[in-house]
């Protein structure tokens, strides 16, 4: 999204994410609490600051640090609903259900905007609007999810048709669009680090560098252990993500893990304004690129998903290619910096929030869900520990399913390149097509002139044969 100009793009989200500097203390004592929650990133402090707010005691444990990896290294977007789409989930759980689902989903936006606009973001760093354009030319579907997204979950979203879609991105590789005027985008990197803060504000601890090596979720105190402390609790929030590991392994081998890597591009000054000018975020339906405007005049592009991890610098070739095939006006671009995160994919496609047993929740699974969830998943699992609100058993239907381990990341990697492949495929005869039809409209309006010229031809023909005739008549007369 394009955000305030400012000559120290370090005071934007112009810049990479970076770990935050105020590091926070390691468990090194012993400790009771009413609840701990294991992780520290979006989900995990959502849960903490609202549990603390509602007068529980809270104590988070992060084996690193917050935000380092996926709740750090986001886009900033904040779509409503899930990843998942929504005419599957009425499949799923029933209409009514879905609304309910949905509802939920959307209070997390509101959740997220109100606490940005509140207390973390400083005015003009938070943009609306959102475009999910198709890489094919699809205008009957794009009429059906209009109708299901407005019509069946009351989500404000508009249709944009080609012409309009390419007027505010300069490219032909983008059909239809549907537009959500009340998405919005933040600096996620900030959002998460005062998140910790407010979180720590309503009283809850966070230790850093403190990973569990254990838990005991038996008897009425459960008990974590760490390399330096014990903690006992009432309840345990597993809020990890595919590297909660050995306390949870049953929860990390639901998650396949995926990776997507980031890139900033150099100041592209005004040619940037020559290929984009639409101010907020940008996915395709593919789910192949996505991209924003920050800093005013400089491009995030995140790469298509990967299940293996890399060296994000390798990436940098590879994500300039692909801003130059998708918008061959702005010429070479310079990456500045790339970086990545993983994030945990559960199979069903939905996140994993509910309780596994008493006292034993979970809460993860938020890859391709967005920011949203995470909110709406942190505060639904603190209302259901402090005040018994039971609305976590909607997602009772999308259980832990394992994720194949390495096969799976075999398979789920092949089958994102075939999707891809699937995807330009489309796009190739899309675009063909449309050139085709360009061409046949040329060629029907060059019939038209020429029929129309022929037409004159005829008629000017027959008003000299008229004309003609005429004269003959005329002079005939005459020698009578």
């Amino acid at each position: 999204m394009a955000e305030t100009a400012t000559a120290d793009i370090s005071t934007t989200e112009a810049a990479p994410p970076v770990t935050d500097a105020a590091a926070r203390p390691r468990l090194t004592f012993d400790l009771d609490v009413d609840i701990c929650v294991i992780g520290a990133g979006l989900a995990g402090l959502t849960v903490a600051r609202e549990a603390a707010r509602m007068g529980a005691t809270v104590a988070v444990l992060e084996g690193r640090s917050v935000g380092w990896n996926a709740s750090g290294h986001s886009l900033g977007a904040v779509m409503p609903g899930f990843g998942f789409p929504a005419a599957d989930l009425i499949d799923r759980v029933g209409i009514a259900d879905a609304r309910e689902l949905w509802s939920l989903a959307q209070q997390g936006a509101d959740y997220v905007r109100a606490t940005a606009t509140a207390d973390i973001m400083p005015e003009g760093l938070l943009t609306e609007g959102a475009l999910e354009v198709s890489n094919v030319d699809v205008g009957d579907t794009l009429i059906r999810r209009l109708q299901t997204l407005g019509g069946d979950f009351g989500t404000g979203v508009e249709g944009w048709q080609v012409d309009r879609v390419r007027d505010v991105l300069k490219t032909n590789r983008y059909f239809h669009a549907i537009h959500y005027p009340r998405a919005f985008q933040i600096d996620g990197r900030r959002y998460v680090h005062d998140l910790a803060a407010l979180a720590e504000q309503a009283g809850a601890r966070i230790f850093e560098e403190t990973p569990v090596v254990g838990i005991d979720p038996s008897g009425i105190r459960k008990r974590v252990v760490t390399p330096s402390a014990r903690l006992r609790c009432s309840d345990i929030v597993m809020a990890g993500n595919v590297h909660i590991g050995a306390p949870a392994m049953r929860l990390s081998g639901t998650l396949l893990p995926i990776w997507r890597y980031m890139g900033m591009t150099e100041p592209l000054g005004d040619r940037l304004a020559e290929a984009i000018t639409f101010q907020g975020s940008v996915a395709d339906t593919a789910d192949i690129d996505q991209f924003r405007i920050v800093g005013g005049d400089r491009l995030l592009w995140s790469s298509p998903e990967t299940t293996w991890q890399a060296n994000p610098r390798r990436f940098a070739k590879s994500i300039q290619r692909r801003i130059a095939t998708v918008f061959p006006k702005l010429g070479p671009v310079k990456i500045e910096d790339v970086w990545s995160g993983v994030f945990g994919q559960t199979v069903h496609g939905m996140p994993q929030i509910g309780q596994l047993r008493p006292g034993l929740w979970v809460l993860s699974g938020f890859g391709r869900q967005g920011m949203n969830t995470t909110a709406m998943g942190g505060q639904l699992v603190a209302r259901s520990i402090v005040r018994g609100d039971d609305r976590w058993r909607l997602f009772a239907p999308f259980e832990l399913v394992w994720a194949g381990g390495p096969v799976g990341r075999v398979v789920g990697h092949a089958f994102g390149l075939w999707l891809r492949g699937q995807s330009s495929a489309a796009g190739l005869v899309s675009r063909y097509r449309e050139r085709a039809k360009g061409r046949e409209s040329v060629r029907e309006r060059a019939r038209e002139v020429r029929m129309k010229a022929m037409k004159a031809r005829v008629a000017a023909d027959r008003d000299r044969a008229i004309a003609l005739s005429r004269r003959r008549d005329d002079r005939g007369g005459t020698h009578r």
